[in-house]
Formats: structure tokens, sequence, C-alpha cells
């Protein structure tokens, strides 16, 4: 039962960041995009999301995080298109930017100058959990999963919608080859600039949403985001390979659901004895190095087939 409760409690957070690794999809898959700005857009959405909380709505909370990601989208792809900066510059940029403006954000409070805010129980959450009557831990994390889950089955229906309309498929054809757009009179400059605003979008709406789950927001709560939805869009596409732009968003939110129960699962064991929550970020880096491995271990394993079955 405790083990149940242990993993279960790590499910929310799964869920949730499956956006994030949604965002990082639709940026690197889809536009073929390298954009650095997750760690930037995901801090000011959070930080916005509990700015707007604590002024009694946790709701409206979420949609004012997925703006802020959206900003940062627009200003990282303002920088790419029309200011003709590398992408990966344009991105390091807005992330740089963006770490002063949460700081500057997070004095807009009575505390003054301030690192980190907490949502005083003012969250989605918890407002579920009012109107249900639920007090204890174990059936606060069942809320929580079911509350992500419903959020997330809504968003990936929007999103997967979206790819299909005129536009949605433009922003695709976009990545796929941008020259062939260009010449079907098509503002390649455009579509880039809105696909890169809606993965920050998704992304700044995870970091509303993470913070509300654990009750506060910090200034170091994205450290790490950039590496965590890599690795859940590599593992998604290990399992599922890769095929089209429906079970890409899909399996990056399995990915991100099997990679954070893998490094709770460490933890939990404590695989690197007392050190296990100490050498979480070196468990992430290893979990991406053996998943990246496996696409060359698979095609090995083809090419043996085909020349055995030459011979």
């Amino acid at each position: 039962m405790i083990e149940l409760q242990y993993y279960l409690s790590n499910l929310p957070d799964c869920l949730i960041y499956g956006l994030l690794a949604m965002g990082i999809y639709i940026s690197l898959r889809i536009l073929d995009i390298p954009d650095l700005t997750t760690e930037g857009s995901f801090g000011f959405g959070a930080v916005v999301s509990v700015l707007v909380a604590l002024n009694g709505h946790p709701v409206l909370a979420m949609f004012a995080g997925t703006a802020a990601g959206l900003a940062a989208g627009f200003i990282t792809g303002v920088l790419q298109t029309k200011l003709k900066v590398h992408p990966v510059l344009a991105g390091i940029i807005t992330m740089s930017g963006l770490y002063s403006i949460n700081l500057i954000f997070y004095s807009f409070t009575e505390k003054g100058a301030t690192t980190n805010l907490s949502y005083n129980k003012v969250t989605i959450f918890e407002k579920v959990k009012e109107l249900i009557g639920i007090r204890g831990q174990f059936e606060t994390s069942m809320v929580k999963a079911v509350v992500s889950l419903v959020i997330i089955v809504i968003v990936v229906s929007i999103i997967i919608w979206f790819f299909k309309t005129h536009l949605g498929l433009c922003i695709r054809a976009t990545g796929d080859n941008p020259d062939m757009v260009r010449a079907s009179s098509i503002n390649v400059d455009r579509t880039k600039t809105i696909g890169l605003m809606l993965s920050n979008a998704l992304i700044g709406l995870s970091g509303a949403l993470a913070s509300q789950s654990i009750g506060y927001s910090d200034i170091n709560t994205s450290n790490g985001t950039l590496i965590y939805g890599l690795a859940a869009v590599i593992i998604g596409e290990a399992i599922f390979g890769k095929r089209n732009a429906t079970l890409g968003l899909i399996s990056a939110v399995v990915g991100s659901v099997l990679y954070k129960l893998i490094v709770a699962f460490v933890i939990r064991k404590s695989l690197f004895g007392d050190m296990s929550s100490n050498l979480m970020k070196l468990t992430c880096a290893l979990i991406v190095a053996i998943t990246l491995t496996i696409p060359a271990i698979k095609q090995k394993i083809a090419e043996k087939k085909r020349r055995k079955a030459a011979v």
C-alpha cells in the first residue's frame, strides 16, 4: 500500500510534465527547431500563475501561465524570424532574459524581493478537494492525478485537432520543408513564430500546474526541465517510433510518465545508496544516455537480420 501511495504521489507530476514534453516535441520534432527557451517559459508560467492564484483565481492562473509561455515563445520567434538570430542563441537570449524578469515578478508581493512564493492552498487541486470534501493524503494524490489527467486529455485533444487544421498543417509543413512552404506563398516566419508560441504556451501551462501541484513557485523550479522534456520525447519515440504528429504528441506524454516513474523508482529503491536523491540529475542523464542508444541498437539488430537473410 505504501509503495502504491508513493508512485501515485508522482503520477500528477508525470502527467503535468507531459505538457512540457509536448511543447518540446512541437519545437524539436514538428518545427525542427532546437528551442532552449524551455526553462525560462516554464519558470515564467509558474511565477505568473502563483501571482494570479494569490488573488483568488487558481483556474485563471492556469490560463495566465499559458499566456506567459505564449509571450516567451513570441519573443523567441521574433528573434529567429525577424532579427535572424540563430535558433539556439535566440532561445538562450530569451531564457536568460526571463530569469531576470521572473525575479522581478517574485517581488510583486507584500514580501518585497524574494525568490519563492507559496500558493497558501489557493490552487485548483485544493478547490476540487474542498468541493468533494477530501482530506486524506492518499485521496489528495488521487485528486491531483485525476484533475491532471482530465486537463491533459483536454489539451492533447485540442492540440491534435489544431494540427489537423489548415494552420496546423502549414506549421507541420514548415518543419518538414520550409522552402516548399515558402514557394506555396505561405509566410514561413509567421508559421514558425506561431509554432514556437504554441510550444512555449504548453510549457508555461506545465509550469503553472506543476507549481500548483507542489504548492509553491521558486526561481529554481525550472532547473532541469529542458533535460526532462527531451528525455520524455526520446523515451516516447523509442517505444512508439517516429510516425506522425498525433502519435508523437501522445508518445511524449507517455514518455514523461515513464521517465518520472523510473526516476522515482531509482530514488525509492536507493539504487545509488543514501546519495540517490542527491544524484537525481545524474540519474536523469544516465536515463537519457541509455535511451539515446536504443535506436542505434535497434538499427544494428535490423542490419544483422538483413545480412543473415541475404546469406
